[in-house]
């Protein structure tokens, strides 16, 4: 409770403050809440993965000390929005793609998400990125258009890339987080609003997601072949969440990215959305195998696994409704983006 309410406390800090300070101290707060959760199991691979997260994330934020700080320094202003310093808006735009988990400074995250629980892997893949998404939002009039754009096409790329061979449903939840981070870094100087927007829908798909993982018990693809027979119906909705994080046209999840690329292509920047749509096509590759994966009924090969026949009926209202959401926004798109 005390390291939930920590985590809550310290986004809350961030996200609603103007100064740089108070902003560190939010995420510096996160920070020391998340990592008793990710080390819980004493697993050696939990307690490496607590280390990694430890080390990456007090870098990222020495770095955000050290830009405000030089910001300060020539400006002589401690307010978020006044990012003026050239050299300030590098550092601080290197230190939040490590928070983030940007390539090229992505190595951590797939490790991390591969040794902590399935709910801390939960946290670590959507409550976690608002805070570094909430400062990049404050500071969008400052940063470098091709250094962002960069950063974004280079993690559509790598996310949708190494993805690929993946057989661990954590590590491939990982990549695809990548690759929608490049989404949202892509659009967040021209409309960071469309970013808010991304972000909103991605958490609502991916925890779609992990809670179907988390009641079947899966943890890599040879036991997503069996589960089919414990919870068909939360199979099939789970089908539908994975083509719809894929981007695929009825499903809510092409509501983002048919938006991002029309701002894009409003911005003069039709090569960027180009790149970053064939891209997406890469993606589509794993989470097409991830679902079906998930709705198989007799898989093609013998399974070393015991076959698991229904569990007694318990209800998920959660994910039934978060899958409802996943999947059936599009029509509500003129709303939405009203809204936003």
């Amino acid at each position: 409770l005390i390291f939930t309410m920590s985590l809550a406390a310290g986004t809350s800090i961030t996200i609603s403050s103007n100064h740089w300070i108070m902003a560190w101290t939010g995420l510096e707060i996160n920070t020391l809440a998340i990592i008793p959760l990710i080390s819980k199991s004493h697993h050696p691979r939990a307690i490496e993965a607590t280390i990694k997260y430890f080390l990456t994330q007090s870098t990222a934020s020495a770095l955000i000390l050290f830009s405000s700080l030089t910001n300060a320094w020539s400006t002589g202003q401690w307010d978020i929005t006044q990012l003026n310093h050239p050299a300030s808006c590098l550092i601080l735009t290197t230190a939040v793609a490590i928070k983030l988990g940007l390539v090229p400074f992505h190595f951590w995250f797939p490790e991390v998400l591969q040794g902590s629980p399935m709910t801390t892997a939960l946290l670590l893949s959507t409550l976690m990125k608002l805070p570094p998404i909430s400062l990049l939002f404050l500071t969008s009039q400052s940063l470098n258009p091709t250094l962002l754009t960069f950063l974004a096409i280079s993690s559509a790329l790598i996310g949708g890339w190494m993805g690929l061979n993946q057989t661990q449903t954590r590590k491939i939840l990982a990549f695809s987080s990548i690759s929608h981070l490049g989404w949202m870094t892509a659009v967040i100087i021209y409309n960071p609003h469309l970013t808010l927007l991304t972000y909103a829908l991605y958490v609502t798909m991916t925890t779609t997601l992990f809670l179907a993982l988390t009641h079947t018990k899966v943890l890599k693809l040879s036991t997503m072949l069996i589960s089919w027979t414990k919870t068909p119906m939360l199979n099939a909705t789970m089908m539908l969440t994975l083509l719809s994080l894929a981007g695929l046209p009825p499903l809510t999840g092409f509501m983002p990215k048919w938006l991002i690329i029309q701002e894009l292509i409003e911005q003069e920047m039709t090569p960027t959305a180009t790149i970053i749509s064939l891209l997406s096509l890469l993606g589509l590759f794993f989470y097409l195998r991830l679902a079906y994966h998930s709705t198989i009924t007799l898989p093609p090969n013998s399974s070393n696994h015991m076959k698991l026949w229904r569990s007694s009926k318990t209800s998920n209202t959660p994910a039934a409704i978060l899958s409802t959401l996943s999947t059936f926004l599009l029509p509500m798109s003129p709303l939405i983006t009203t809204i936003f």
